[in-house]
């Protein structure tokens, strides 16, 4: 009944997210998703813009969906019947009552999730055979109020993360890590409390980066850093990267709207910009332009295609977006 709520509610999603949101391992999903297609109550079917992802959606249209309508009517009008004997008053005192109890549960249930205030909590793997191999990756599904990513040349392991505020699920595998804030049905109406996250990268290893969902701001000072790709996409109000001196062509892709994206360069650095979003003000090195968008392309003048440099393509709109060297 929850999982066809979601549905009526939300419309079609993926198994994953129906995962989460009734906090059901994937296994009980599957079965669960199971019964309810040999129901004839939902459909699972590719994503047309994804072939990778299975989609569930409701089957509104079935009869079988009509008698469960029909079985919990009587329900709602015996709630309806009962609530009608409490004066205004009355139904007042127990909103109130209902609401804040909520609130308190789920005051409750982000303070077992999350690290205690000014400790956070650190994660780490080491670095391994990993150096030398052709690069690592990290996917950070975001979710934060704040994202912090660094480069560090002395540090021994592949990469370290401290968190606060409601602890993220870490996976490190075979060079990826992937860093992942798990929705659950509260965090609909509610952002959860402040969390904030550092994550600190080996320079013993090349990096393709994608951080995605939205954050309040990201900031990234990656000096040092062998970057081989970075893309951050959803709904972002400030974007600061501070890149390292290139190996190679280094494309750098940014989607999802933004109030300000500034993304720096070293001096000498030649770069290449594609703004394919709207910019209320942009500025490619010495030059500024209002009111500038519709597929602008920019490149200093020392820029190809095959030498080192920064490939950089910028789909969002924002307010303000700044390309500098030094």
């Amino acid at each position: 009944m929850q999982v066809l709520a979601i549905l009526d509610s939300t419309g079609p999603t993926t198994a994953g997210n129906l995962a989460e949101l009734t906090g059901l391992t994937t296994g009980a999903t599957t079965g669960l998703l199971n019964r309810l297609e040999e129901a004839g109550l939902v459909r699972r079917q590719r994503d047309p813009a994804d072939g990778r992802r299975i989609i569930v959606q409701l089957v509104s249209d079935r009869d079988d969906m009509r008698q469960i309508s029909a079985i919990l009517d009587p329900l709602w009008e015996s709630w309806e019947e009962m609530a009608s004997g409490y004066s205004d008053e009355q139904v007042a005192f127990l909103l109130d009552f209902l609401m804040r109890s909520n609130r308190i549960s789920r005051r409750e249930i982000a303070r077992l999730q999350e690290a205690p205030a000014g400790e956070g909590k650190t994660y780490s793997a080491p670095l391994g055979d990993l150096a030398g191999r052709e690069s690592a990756r990290l996917v950070f599904s975001s979710g934060v109020s704040m994202l912090a990513l660094r480069a560090d040349a002395g540090m021994g392991d592949l990469y370290q993360a401290r968190f606060e505020g409601r602890l993220p699920e870490v996976k490190a595998k075979d060079g990826v890590v992937a860093i992942r804030y798990a929705r659950r049905l509260w965090d609909w109406t509610q952002s959860g409390g402040e969390r904030k996250a550092v994550v600190t990268l080996s320079t013993a290893v090349p990096w393709r980066i994608l951080i995605q969902g939205g954050a309040v701001a990201v900031t990234a000072e990656l000096g040092g850093l062998d970057l081989a790709g970075l893309e951050v996409k959803g709904g972002m109000s400030m974007i600061h990267l501070n890149l390292p001196v290139p190996a190679r062509s280094v494309p750098i892709k940014i989607s999802g709207g933004a109030s300000e994206i500034i993304v720096r360069r070293p001096g000498g650095v030649a770069a290449r910009v594609h703004l394919k979003g709207w910019a209320s003000a942009f500025t490619f090195d010495e030059q500024t332009f209002p009111d500038l968008g519709n597929g602008v392309r920019m490149q200093s003048p020392e820029y190809e295609a095959t030498a080192a440099g920064y490939d950089i393509e910028v789909l969002s709109s924002a307010s303000m977006v700044r390309v500098t060297a030094g």
